[in-house]
């Protein structure tokens, strides 16, 4: 199996578990003399089967993670890390440029005028080099995604 392969494998078994938490969550009261839709003793069990298969997914991501090499020096677990920090700076100078752009209308002389403590256009530049950076990174780790085999 590919790694790309294990990574959407991941998603639905969480998914699969966040739906089953619902329905056992959903079943685990009932109205006196009544009976459940569903068996939520079932239900847990299923859910920890499926916690059990994800445990192991999880492991043999990582371990592959940390074993295959994206550079010289770096691993693919390093790439990811740094694919996250990149969202994380991008992220906080969009919102900057956001909050830094200044739009009022000053109808009396009484109203609070605002200024700009940032060079809006130099964050929102320093945001797109962020996105592009991103984007190229990102791009790279799912192409080695697709070439690289689970552990």
């Amino acid at each position: 199996m590919k790694l790309a392969e294990a990574l959407v494998l991941r998603a639905d078994k969480k998914k699969r578990i966040e739906q089953l938490k619902q329905r056992i969550l959903r079943n685990a009261k009932v109205q006196e003399g009544q009976k459940p839709a569903e068996d939520p003793e079932i239900l847990v069990k299923e859910m920890e089967k499926i916690s059990g298969e994800l445990l192991v997914l999880i492991q043999r991501i990582n371990k592959t993670n940390t074993s295959t090499e994206f550079d010289t020096g770096a691993s693919l677990a390093d790439a990811i890390a740094s694919r996250d920090i990149l969202v994380l700076k991008n992220s906080i100078y969009r919102d900057l440029a956001q909050v830094a752009t200044i739009t009022q209308d000053i109808r009396t002389k009484s109203e609070v005028k605002f200024m700009g403590t940032v060079k809006v256009p130099q964050i929102q530049a320093r945001a797109d080099e962020l996105a592009k950076e991103h984007r190229e990174l990102d791009t790279r780790i799912q192409e080695l995604n697709w070439k690289t085999e689970l552990l």
